[in-house]
């Protein structure tokens, strides 16, 4: 209990100062001027008045950014998390096994006008991310799966497949678009940006992403169950089956939602819940809390190391996330041992 008190005390610490620390960076304002910009709204202007221009760079140009990052960071792992344990193996991720190809391609083809016009109406785009999501996770799960058996390695080269699939679909529709504002536009967001973080559009992300850790949190147990085996959670009452839907759609539709509002950001989901789970443990009243925040952290710092790097430019965190991600996904495909033993 002192060792998870104080890990909670030391991520809520390390969120604080790095909420600081990445709003700051850039036209350079002040870590004190930082801070008595965020209290002064958090409090509802009970605070000291802060200065005009630190307030319009820290409140409405940057503050966005690093919620969105937050909440895509933290989503993603949760989803990770809740994929690991649906194939019982941290291998699982949402980019991995094709959701974020497929809500990208659903999100891409409605940006781009390749709907017919009835199902475009009827659409916006993080609901056609969604469903774009929730096709590409449902084949490579029904691929997998034979009889009551679920195959790793089948699920992995159905993940790769549907991914060069729905990327394939992408490339596509992007190319064939005369808009060539658009095309620049979608193949920026494809790599994963943070870039046109606003206040306007994060009601929605921080809506579905909560929405998804409370599910997580309340499927705790069953959640656990599920780690020994399907039957050994049967022989407990946990409804399988049912539970498996559960997370297939929730999977679909907070990455669905966040690649709608950021682009597809991968390896966040594979990274994080398996560091956090080799610290805390298994259990999923532990691991889903503690993803979320570390997740959070993770892409906040990922995207500060974008911004570091080309300050001139806008580095897509997608590049990061991926150059920190394939290695780490590779050194665990060599394990022989690789697990939740």
């Amino acid at each position: 209990m002192n060792k998870l008190i104080f890990l909670v005390a030391g991520l809520v610490v390390l969120l604080i100062v790095s909420i600081g620390v990445a709003v700051s960076v850039g036209e350079p304002v002040a870590l004190g001027e930082v801070y008595r910009v965020l209290w002064y709204h958090l409090s509802f202007g009970q605070g000291a008045v802060p200065d005009e221009t630190a307030d319009r760079i820290v409140w409405f140009l940057r503050m966005p950014r690093v919620l969105l990052a937050l909440l895509v960071g933290g989503g993603l792992s949760i989803i990770g998390a809740a994929m690991q344990t649906l194939v019982r193996n941290p291998l699982a991720e949402p980019y991995i096994l094709g959701i974020s190809g497929g809500a990208s391609a659903g999100a891409s083809l409605f940006y781009m006008g390749f709907l017919p016009p009835l199902l475009s109406k009827a659409l916006s785009m993080p609901l056609a991310a969604f469903l774009g999501g929730l096709v590409a996770i449902t084949i490579v799960y029904l691929v997998a799966r034979s009889g009551s058996r679920l195959s790793v390695a089948r699920l992995l080269l159905a993940g790769v497949a549907m991914a060069a699939l729905m990327a394939s679909i992408t490339s596509f529709v992007t190319f064939a678009s005369p808009d060539t504002d658009k095309l620049r536009a979608v193949l920026f967001w494809l790599l994963g940006s943070l870039h046109n973080a606003n206040w306007t559009m994060l009601p929605l992300p921080a809506i579905v992403t909560i929405f998804g850790l409370l599910v997580m949190m309340a499927l705790a147990r069953p959640l656990d169950a599920m780690l020994m085996g399907d039957e050994p959670a049967h022989s407990l009452g946990v409804p399988v089956e049912a539970t498996k839907r559960v997370l297939i759609v929730l999977a679909a539709l907070v990455t669905g939602t966040l690649v709608a509002s950021s682009g597809a950001i991968g390896f966040v989901g594979l990274i994080v819940p398996h560091a956090v789970r080799s610290v805390v443990g298994v259990t999923h009243r532990r691991l889903v809390p503690f993803s979320f925040l570390a997740g959070a952290l993770f892409l906040l710092w990922a995207d500060l190391a974008a911004r570091a790097l080309l300050p001139s430019e806008q580095l897509p965190v997608g590049i990061i996330t991926a150059l920190c991600g394939v290695p780490f996904f590779l050194v665990l495909l060599r394990r022989s041992d690789y697990g939740f033993g």
